[in-house]
């Protein structure tokens, strides 16, 4: 006997002397010797799970039989061996019986150490293989349940515990059909029947499909297997039990899935071929496809795609079965099918390749796109369309505007002549005012509708530099401060205490101001109050302009910034202007990396926000211009006015004349060229709109000419981007005034130009 772990035996024996002459082998043997000398003290020490129980079959207070019984029925002590000893044979046959288990034995006084070492030894090898047992039944994933042939059950694992919610104590010895729904029960007993008739044919049972049932009454899906287990009695019937809940939910939803997908795949509107993914060849085809070619479900089967149709080639269908086979995915576009009438179907393909039941198929959707082709074609028609539309707009409004220069230039003229008049009455004085206000109106609304096109195609570039913010809002104020005087307007100027640097182009961060200082005027009743404040917020520059105006409808916010979006204008008040302000000042505050707010309430006034980047470092300053020493403001020069518009022309010619300068007129472009030789004119005022010899072209041919050198040339046009200042300056311009000049810019160059420069 191993002796490394010492193993105890219980000698439960009344006599003290038998308990002795069997303490020495055992002891002997490595044996701890725990004993009792009746069945009650027997019955509690064998709680304490001996490896052997040594039992008298004459006690003082029960048999050993009863002892024996006792113990099988109590799980925690059914395993122990039982070494029976008597003082002689034993007649009952119901004794014998039991002895024949497999744990059990039967020796009789008095016994030799040998054979009852032996017959121990036979004992607990019994015990270890049904250790062994038990270890595999506890280890096993699924509910094992053993009955013997009656169906009762006389063993359970602790899966089958859990599985059903019942302890052991529960389970055995009842009818196993107790752990199966009342409508399975004959079912397994027939099954159960019909196996132990035979149960070598199938040593391992075959799988049936039930439901088991908890001790709370819920059910739920089992997979029932049997196994025969040969015992001493007969044979046992192990009930192998499967929980297949999860399984069966996986399979119900693969069967819905399976359902959702076959419908989806009979009712689509595209269509949809199944093919192979080895051998390219369509294995199945949706009822779609026979709609969309006229072709029965047949007819698609074992083709490849070429043959129907959707590749040029057998050659271009194996390239494409090939990136499927590598990539997984592939979409075509505008593919052209032909139907069994011969009509010519535009289709869109996609393709991807997957596995369905460990096989790889390849899944085309296919998309009649023969209306979506002549929609996009429409768009694409009618996107040229628009394109040329707003190129013509483009060239309208430039041309609009030049046209528009040519009467305000004369009309500019003869206000400048008539602001000379020393004799002038207040009527006069009065209708003057009048007609100069309202050509600066129409100046500014031309030059608002240049601008937008200039800026809608990119042509207009920013001359940035280094600008302090409170003299742009000083100069924006001047110019509007007439607007505000005519409507009594209040406005408050709120200047930064400290100089606020920007990284802008003054002209247009001066237009912002303007142009947001007027739309408060406009929309600010007689009186009312507008200011404008300037600080600095972090690293922003922050512009704000408030008005105590009649506000901006909900409605119309979002599209406050929108190309000609306006206020909605009453009967007995137009605003004026094109809707062109607001946009220009979004346009603008962006090209210059900022950004524009509005706030504002109906009847509560407005408050617009200009949030402009501070400059971070200061850049290099630009190198001045040098400067021009001008001539005396007293000296006569000869000019040249050249210009087809008659009243432009003379306008122009009387301002001249009344400054004191010598003046010529000439209304064309080779009239003009043989002046220059003639009258060697210091300065020429050229219009470049001129007939059959144009203004880039006389003044190319004035260059050209090497005593008329030193003649300045001055472009006097309804055209002013950075395009024309740039063709101006090719041609030999050395100034470039916009339509209606400003007659103080026209003398502020006559004033460079010396006398004798001639």
């Amino acid at each position: 006997m191993p002796n490394a772990s010492p193993l105890t035996a219980l000698i439960v024996i009344a006599d003290e002397g038998r308990r002795y002459a069997l303490d020495q082998p055992l002891r002997k043997a490595g044996f701890k010797i725990r004993d009792a000398s009746n069945g009650a003290e027997g019955l509690r020490v064998a709680t304490e799970i001996p490896d052997i129980i040594i039992l008298d079959l004459h006690l003082p207070d029960m048999s050993g039989f009863e002892v024996c019984c006792r113990l099988k029925a109590h799980a925690s002590t059914s395993a122990i061996p039982v070494l029976h000893l008597s003082d002689g044979p034993v007649e009952s046959g119901e004794f014998a019986g039991h002895w024949e288990r497999g744990d059990e034995a039967y020796l009789t006084h008095p016994v030799e150490a040998v054979e009852l070492l032996s017959s121990i030894n036979s004992l607990l090898r019994g015990r270890q293989a049904q250790r062994q047992f038990s270890s595999f039944l506890e280890a096993a994933p699924d509910a094992v349940v053993i009955a013997d042939q009656g169906g009762k059950i006389v063993r359970v694992n602790g899966q089958a515990e859990r599985m059903f919610g019942r302890s052991r104590d529960e389970l055995l010895g009842q009818a196993v059909e107790i752990l199966l729904p009342e409508r399975f029960r004959v079912k397994h007993r027939e099954q159960r029947a019909s196996y132990l008739a035979n149960p070598t044919t199938r040593p391992m049972g075959s799988g049936l499909k039930l439901w088991g049932l908890r001790k709370n009454g819920s059910e739920f899906p089992v997979e029932v297997s049997l196994s025969p287990i040969f015992d001493h009695d007969g044979i046992l019937v192990a009930s192998i039990v499967r929980d297949v809940t999860e399984r069966s939910r996986i399979e119900a939803m693969m069967q819905d899935s399976e359902v959702r997908y076959r419908r989806l795949f009979e009712t689509a509107k595209d269509g949809i071929l199944i093919l192979d993914t080895l051998t390219g060849r369509i294995t199945d085809a949706n009822p779609f496809m026979s709609e969309l070619l006229g072709y029965s479900h047949e007819h698609f089967l074992g083709k490849e795609l070429w043959e129907i149709g959707l590749f040029s080639d057998k050659a271009a269908n194996e390239a494409a079965v090939r990136t499927l086979q590598d990539k997984g995915y592939i979409r075509y576009e505008h593919l052209p099918l032909e139907t069994s009438q011969g009509l010519r179907v535009e289709v869109e393909v996609v393709a991807n390749a997957y596995r369905e039941d460990h096989h790889r198929v390849i899944q085309c959707n296919i998309r009649d796109i023969t209306e979506r082709s002549k929609l996009e074609k429409q768009m694409q028609e009618q996107a040229a369309v628009l394109e040329d539309l707003h190129r013509r707009k483009d060239e309208f409004l430039a041309m609009l505007s030049h046209e528009l220069r040519n009467p305000l230039a004369p009309i500019t003229n003869a206000v400048q002549l008539l602001s000379l008049q020393k004799h002038e009455n207040k009527l006069q004085h009065q209708a003057r005012t009048i007609i100069e206000r309202q050509v600066g109106q129409l100046a500014r609304l031309i030059d608002d509708l240049m601008e937008v096109s200039r800026i809608n195609t990119g042509r207009i570039h920013l001359q940035l530099e280094r600008v302090g913010l409170n003299g742009v809002v000083e100069r924006g104020v001047e110019t509007t401060r007439p607007l505000m005087d005519q409507h009594h307007h209040e406005l408050k100027v709120s200047l930064s205490s400290q100089p606020i640097w920007v990284y802008a182009d003054p002209t247009r961060l001066e237009q912002v101001v303007v142009n947001l200082l007027t739309n408060a005027a406009k929309y600010t009743a007689d009186c009312g109050t507008i200011a404008i404040a300037v600080q600095q917020e972090g690293n922003e520059a922050v512009l704000r302009v408030r008005d105590s105006g009649v506000g901006i409808a909900p409605e119309l916010l979002p599209r406050i910034f929108d190309l000609f979006t306006q206020a909605e204008r009453s009967l007995d008040r137009s605003q004026g202007g094109l809707g062109i302000g607001l946009c220009l000042v979004q346009r603008l505050v962006e090209m210059h990396d900022g950004k524009i707010e509005v706030e504002s309430k109906l009847g509560k006034g407005s408050e617009f926000v200009v949030h402009l980047p501070i400059m971070a470092t200061l850049p290099i300053s630009p190198t001045s211009p040098k400067h021009i020493v001008p001539g005396s403001h007293g000296a006569a020069l000869r000019v040249l006015v050249v210009d087809d518009n008659l009243d432009s022309a003379q306008s122009l010619g009387l301002l001249l004349e009344a400054t004191g300068h010598d003046v010529q007129l000439a209304y064309d472009g080779p009239t003009a060229l043989q002046a220059t030789l003639d009258y060697r004119p210091h300065v020429v005022l050229l219009d470049i709109g001129l007939p059959d010899l144009d203004g880039y072209e006389v003044a190319k041919r004035i260059r050209e000419q090497p005593a008329l050198k030193n003649i300045v040339l001055v472009a006097m046009t309804g055209y002013g981007n950075v395009a024309d200042l740039r063709r101006s300056g090719d041609a030999g311009f050395n100034h470039h005034l916009v339509k209606p000049a400003d007659f103080m810019k026209v003398k502020e160059i006559l004033a460079t130009v010396p006398e004798k420069a001639i």
